[in-house]
C-alpha cells in the first residue's frame, strides 16, 4: 500500500516537471505545460461577451494567451503571479505567436521548480562579487571607502543585491543580472577613468558600484520578475538614494559635498527626465557614469535579442523598443566571457 502512495506521488510530481520552454513553441503545437500568470486581463469583443487575454512566462522568455470561453470562471481560479497548467495549442495572430487556451488549472508552487521559471545568469555571482568588492577597495578616499564597506559589509544587502535583477526586460533581466552588470560599470570605470582629466576616479567608482543599488528593492522575482510595490511607487533612484543616506548616517563626519555630488550621480544616471532622472547630469563624473551605464545596457539588451533569433538569419527581426532590425553579419555573435 505503501509503495503505491509513493508511486501515485511521483507521478504527480512528473506531470508538473516543465516540458517545453516558451522560446521552443511553434504555432499549430499542442500545449499542455506550466507557466507562471505575469498578467491577466478581462476585455470585450464586439458582442459584449468577455475574453481573457494572459501574458505567460517562463525561463526563455514570454508569450501571449487568450481563453474564448467559460472566461468568468477562469478568471478566478488563479491570480497574476500564479503557476498555472495550460492546456490548448500555440497560433499564430498578427505576425505574433499566441496560445489559445482551453483549460486553465492554478497549481501548488510547493511542486514546482522555481528555477524553470526564472533565467538566471550564467556566471558565478560569487565570483562576480569578489572581484566587485576588489575593485571597491581600491577607492582612496576614506569616507567613500567607508561608504562602500558598509553596504558590502551588509549581509542582507549582499544576499539580495547578489539575486537581483537590473531589469524586467530590457537588459540583464535575470536573477544575478543587477550584480553582472553592476561589475561590467565598474570595469568600464576602471578602463576609462584615466584617459580624461579631472575626473574624480573614487567618486566615479563608487558611483558606479551604488548607482542601481534601489533595484534590490524595486524587483519581485519569486516566481516572475516584476515590479514590486516600493518599485511601482519610487522607483529604484529614491529607493537607492534613500539607501545611500541611511548608509551615510552611520559614518561620523562624512562630509555634505562629497554626499551631495554622490547622491546626484544616481539621481541623474538615466540622463534626461524623459528616461527617469529627476535632474540630468550636471557633473563630469554624472555625465560618465550615465553614458556607461546607457552603453552596457544596449549592448546587453541588443546581444541578448540577437541571441534569441534565428541562428542562421543575417538580419535580427524588428525590435520594437530600439526601432530597427540589427545586422548580424556570420561570424559568431556569441555572448564573450568576462573577466
Amino acid at each position: 500500500m505503501q509503495q503505491g502512495k509513493l508511486q501515485e506521488a511521483s507521478l504527480r510530481m512528473e506531470e508538473l516537471l516543465k516540458k517545453t520552454f516558451v522560446n521552443a513553441i511553434s504555432a499549430g503545437q499542442p500545449i499542455d505545460d506550466i507557466f507562471v500568470v505575469r498578467d491577466k486581463q478581462i476585455a470585450f469583443k464586439k458582442d459584449g461577451d468577455p475574453y481573457l487575454t494572459l501574458s505567460l512566462v517562463d525561463r526563455s522568455g514570454d508569450i501571449k494567451a487568450v481563453a474564448w470561453d467559460n472566461v468568468e470562471a477562469i478568471s478566478k481560479a488563479f491570480v497574476a503571479g500564479d503557476y498555472v497548467r495550460i492546456r490548448g495549442s500555440a497560433a499564430e495572430y498578427r505576425g505574433a505567436l499566441q496560445l489559445v487556451v482551453q483549460d486553465i488549472n492554478r497549481l501548488d508552487p510547493a511542486q514546482i521548480n522555481a528555477r524553470d521559471f526564472l533565467p538566471t545568469t550564467e556566471r558565478s555571482v560569487d565570483q562576480m562579487l569578489g572581484r566587485l568588492i576588489q575593485i571597491s577597495q581600491t577607492v582612496k578616499d576614506e569616507h567613500l571607502s567607508r561608504l562602500l564597506s558598509t553596504f558590502f559589509e551588509d549581509k542582507e544587502f549582499v544576499d539580495r543585491f547578489k539575486t537581483a535583477p537590473a531589469a524586467k526586460k530590457m537588459h540583464h533581466a535575470y536573477l544575478g543580472g543587477l550584480l553582472e552588470h553592476t561589475l561590467s560599470i565598474a570595469m568600464l570605470i576602471q578602463a576609462i577613468a584615466d584617459h580624461y582629466k579631472g575626473i574624480d576616479k573614487d567618486l566615479l567608482l563608487t558611483g558606479g558600484i551604488l548607482h542601481d543599488i534601489g533595484k534590490v528593492h524595486e524587483f519581485s522575482y519569486e516566481t516572475h520578475i516584476d515590479y514590486s510595490d516600493a518599485g511601482r511607487l519610487l522607483n529604484h533612484i529614491v529607493i537607492g538614494v534613500e539607501m545611500i543616506e541611511s548608509k551615510i548616517a552611520t559614518i561620523s563626519d562624512f562630509p555634505e559635498d562629497i554626499a551631495l555630488v554622490l547622491k546626484h550621480m544616481i539621481v541623474s544616471h538615466h540622463g534626461t527626465r524623459d528616461f527617469g532622472s529627476p535632474e540630468p547630469p550636471k557633473t563630469l563624473e554624472a555625465i560618465i557614469l550615465n553614458y556607461l551605464d546607457e552603453l552596457d545596457a544596449k549592448v546587453m539588451a541588443v546581444r541578448t535579442f540577437m541571441e534569441a533569433e534565428d541562428p542562421e538569419a543575417t538580419w535580427t527581426s524588428y525590435h520594437r523598443v530600439l526601432d530597427r532590425f540589427f545586422f548580424k553579419g556570420k561570424g559568431d555573435n556569441s555572448r564573450a566571457e568576462k573577466d
